[in-house]
């Protein structure tokens, strides 16, 4: 990955793939707020990385996941500045198995990202079958 910045917009570069994602710092930290802050993209992170690793675990473990969406929320703390926690919502098909769902649910909450924040930033996962 790189990272250019010109003004207050970064530019990150993906370069095995060419994918860009830009950011600014939200309003209330003095950007524009015109696209994700990197405060954002953390949380964006934590709810890719709690469905992907679900839908990766889930299939070397023959279990069945039907694919889900995710809901986080973002709350900054501080002084100094910093994220406090990211509530995440995550939503299931109701088909899911139940004797299923207890081991889906711990592999969320397993994920790389989730184990790589701080132990001060808050995580509560809430599951939901519709």
């Amino acid at each position: 990955m790189t990272v250019r910045i010109e003004g207050l917009t970064c530019q990150l570069t993906h370069e095995p793939s060419g994918s860009v994602i830009r950011t600014v710092p939200p309003k209330d930290n003095g950007g524009d707020g015109s696209t994700f802050s990197p405060t954002d993209l953390l949380g964006a992170s934590l709810a890719s990385c709690a469905l992907s690793t679900m839908a990766l675990v889930a299939a070397k473990e023959g279990l069945s996941f039907l694919g889900g969406t995710a809901r986080v929320e973002k709350e900054m703390v501080g002084p100094p500045r910093r994220v406090g926690s990211l509530p995440i919502v995550i939503t299931l098909p109701v088909a899911t198995p139940e004797a299923q769902r207890g081991r889906l649910e711990e592999i969320a909450h397993g994920c790389p990202v989730a184990r790589s924040l701080h132990p001060d930033v808050q995580v509560p996962m809430r599951f939901e079958y519709r």
